[in-house]
């Protein structure tokens, strides 16, 4: 009879501890902090993106859905999710500081998916297009404050960079704040092949353009 209750304790102990394991590592993306509608498949319906944090994990990480229209007239069905794109919160490797950087912004124009997030220094936008059942990374821009002011003066030198993906054409130009003429302009083919799909990025590759 000992040994039952013993058994049954021991059982009943390892069924918590499961659970609590399970708990533990289960995602609570329970807190939408964006939400678009747009068309994004061309098919004259309306899509929707949404940007939903988890409030339980302590890094507050952020995942990126993207609901699409079906041909039946049904709703959305879920075509695209990512927790590698957007940037938690808090980090890791910051220990407990946050990022200093605003949760990403959501565009749905002219069937293109465009997000635009903040960079030390400036900020850069992803466009996004549909095709063949992914959402393929066709252009990049980036903005860029080189200095180190907490201002903006006639000595600010601002750098832009336009990166189409599609013909690989990467420009950068250079110019000082108050100046019409850019004082540098810099042109380079770069080939990315297969072009980047949105599952597959993470928020570290903004340093790759």
């Amino acid at each position: 009879m000992k040994e039952t209750y013993l058994y049954f304790i021991f059982i009943l102990i390892s069924v918590k501890m499961d659970l609590f394991a399970q708990n533990k590592n289960k995602d609570h993306y329970n807190y939408q902090v964006r939400e678009e509608e747009g068309d994004l498949n061309n098919d004259g319906k309306m899509d929707k993106i949404t940007v939903e944090m988890d409030t339980i994990n302590e890094t507050r990480p952020l995942r990126l859905q993207i609901f699409l229209s079906q041909p039946n007239g049904r709703k959305l069905t879920l075509a695209v999710s990512s927790t590698k794109i957007i940037e938690p919160q808090y980090p890791v490797e910051n220990q407990g500081k946050h990022n200093e950087y605003q949760i990403p912004n959501f565009f749905i124009e002219n069937g293109i998916l465009s997000m635009w997030s903040e960079i030390k220094g400036g900020n850069i936008t992803y466009d996004f297009k549909y095709r063949k059942g992914n959402f393929e990374l066709i252009n990049v821009k980036k903005f860029i404050i080189n200095g180190t002011k907490e201002y903006i003066d006639e000595s600010t030198i601002f750098t832009e960079t336009n990166f189409d993906l599609i013909s690989g054409l990467r420009i950068e130009t250079d110019e000082q704040s108050g100046s019409k003429k850019a004082l540098k302009k810099r042109n380079k083919v770069v080939l990315i092949r297969p072009l980047p799909k949105i599952p597959d990025m993470k928020f570290s590759d903004k340093k790759l353009y």
